[in-house]
């Protein structure tokens, strides 16, 4: 059976949880650590936790609702419907108006109180790729060569790490999980090799950066998640020289 096409609001909702990813939790992580790097969280998107022993904190994204836990407390939940950054960076204590950015692509803050453009059901189904493509980058770099740790990089708003092509070399390959983006609006999973080698089967390699399977050619498997593994691990195996 083919897979469900996504909601119409996909793009605007990706777009707005991106925002909130960057503006807000990437804010905050930023703020007590200097980092901004990401974590699957359970229904959605967060923050590792950090902060004082005593009193850790996690910022994420569950569904279409933003979940902030302290010491292991649930001290604020808020319903995303209606709400704006400006008031949900106030629910965490950051201040929207110290100067952030996460690469060269940061997005624009906009208009901090406007509400966010979110349909719950787009939220959900950004929810349920990141939690597939992280299973997916899981199995692949536990038996990868050297495997930087899986992040969502809020620059891009994508899931990914990179990984030696073979124990001890020098080049490397980037792994991700992709939401859709401006060039290609559907989620997609995708191995960008660092060097410009695209050796063995160019039907694999479908795209400028590399190679790139879309969700629904993955949702049609009788295991996701396992067959964007597998994909993955066949780009690794063409760049080690195999057929």
């Amino acid at each position: 059976m083919p897979a469900a096409a996504s909601p119409p609001t996909l793009a605007d909702t990706r777009l707005a949880l991106q925002r909130l990813a960057v503006h807000v939790l990437a804010r905050k992580r930023h703020g007590t650590t200097g980092r901004f790097g990401l974590r699957a969280t359970p229904g959605g998107f967060g923050t590792p936790a950090f902060g004082a022993d005593d009193a850790i904190e996690v910022v994420r994204v569950a569904g279409a609702s933003v979940v902030h836990e302290v010491g292991g407390d649930t001290v604020a939940y808020v319903d995303l419907d209606g709400a704006t950054l400006g008031a949900l960076a106030e629910l965490v204590a950051v201040d929207l108006t110290t100067e952030l950015s996460v690469g060269d692509d940061t997005p624009e803050l906009g208009a901090a109180d406007e509400p966010l453009a979110l349909d719950p059901a787009a939220a959900t189904e950004v929810a349920d790729w990141f939690d597939l493509g992280w299973r997916a980058l899981d199995a692949v770099c536990a038996g990868a060569s050297d495997p930087s740790t899986i992040q969502l990089w809020p620059e891009h708003f994508d899931a990914g790490c990179s990984v030696g092509v073979v124990p001890g070399g020098a080049d490397r390959c980037n792994l991700g999980a992709s939401p859709g983006d401006e060039a290609h609006p559907e989620p997609y999973l995708y191995v960008g090799p660092w060097s410009a080698d695209r050796p063995g089967d160019l039907n694999y390699w479908n795209a400028p950066f590399g190679a790139r399977l879309d969700r629904a050619d993955l949702l049609v498997a009788a295991d996701p998640a396992g067959a964007g593994a597998e994909f993955l691990q066949r780009g690794l195996d063409l760049l080690r020289g195999g057929a």
